[in-house]
């Protein structure tokens, strides 16, 4: 079977206003984004697609949360601007040096704060696994089986390669490497990285993963209850979860870095924009959307609507 690691790279490059835009361009993750900050703009995007490997940088301009799944053999290997918000599952990035390994067949839900820039590779996990247990036979005698958080000497190094290899230095050279050549050569960089590493200490990690086992029985809640067109309570949260009002608001600040009500409220709304993108403007009005997902205090919908997405309802329904 052809290689498909040597057609040439897709390279693009947006200024994103719609957080399901940005799981879009990334169609080899399942995924799901929500915009939970203020902002016309989501993010700055650029994505370079070799077809068995891809490099995505993200600058974030709104506070996303991201939730999905990596497929079968595939994994990544991820950094971001140190950010004390900044949350990968139950995983934090205090240090400047934190990379993430997220390993084939994994759930995974990130917060990604305002002014922060993301970077990931993705890999064939099997070549990858294969590869780095050659350089460290120690540390990847088994495969990873959830998301490991380390830290590196070599991060700089990586993120150097990749900015070097980006669209804009290509422009600025006004030449074409070979995507063969580049694609081994962040393969090797990223191996290097990978094999030389250290657990990260971090005393808030396991409040970190308290918070998070909370929310994630939360989340799985509020979309069951989505599913059948049902509004949460949160003393239907509290009594799903087991836990107090109380617990259950520190959880969510861990979470998220807002309250329950607050991520509800944005969780609406971005279903509330995603139907009325995919409504026809004939065959509905923004009245009827937005009684559909739960708000029926219209001038405080259509106000709150305009200022976390910079657009009235009105003019998502007819675009």
């Amino acid at each position: 079977m052809a290689d498909i690691g040597t057609k040439a790279p897709v390279l693009r490059s947006s200024v994103l206003t719609c957080a399901a835009d940005q799981a879009a361009m990334q169609p080899w993750i399942d995924m799901e984004c929500f915009q939970l900050g203020i902002g016309r703009t989501v993010c700055r995007m650029e994505t370079i697609d070799f077809g068995s490997q891809q490099v995505v940088q993200e600058d974030q301009a709104a506070s996303v949360q991201k939730i999905g799944a990596t497929p079968a053999n595939l994994c990544t290997l991820s950094y971001c601007t140190p950010n004390r918000a900044f949350r990968f599952s139950d995983q934090g990035s205090n240090h400047p040096d934190t990379v993430f390994f997220l390993p084939e067949n994994t759930p995974f839900d990130l917060y990604v704060p305002a002014g922060t820039r993301t970077t990931y590779v993705s890999f064939d996990q099997a070549a990858f696994i294969r590869d780095a247990r050659i350089l460290n036979p120690r540390r990847w005698e088994a495969a990873p089986e959830t998301i490991r958080s380390w830290t590196s000497p070599l991060k700089g190094a990586l993120a150097a390669d990749i900015t070097a290899f980006s669209g804009d230095a290509a422009r600025e050279r006004g030449e074409h490497c070979d995507s063969t050549m580049i694609r081994d050569l962040l393969l090797q960089s990223a191996l290097q990285v990978a094999a030389r590493s250290e657990g990260v200490e971090d005393l808030s990690r396991a409040a970190r993963a308290r918070a998070f086992a909370v929310c994630s029985l939360a989340r799985a809640y509020i979309e069951s209850c989505a599913e059948s067109d049902r509004l949460p309570t949160i003393v239907d949260i509290c009594a799903a979860t087991g836990v107090s009002e109380r617990r259950l608001q520190y959880a969510f600040h861990e979470y998220i870095g807002m309250s329950p009500n607050a991520y509800l409220r944005l969780l609406r709304l971005n279903r509330t924009r995603a139907a009325l993108a995919a409504a026809c403007p004939r065959q509905t009005t923004v009245t009827r959307v937005a009684i559909q997902h739960g708000f029926l205090h219209f001038g405080r919908f259509a106000g709150d609507y305009k200022r976390i997405f910079g657009e009235t309802p009105s003019a998502t329904l007819a675009s």
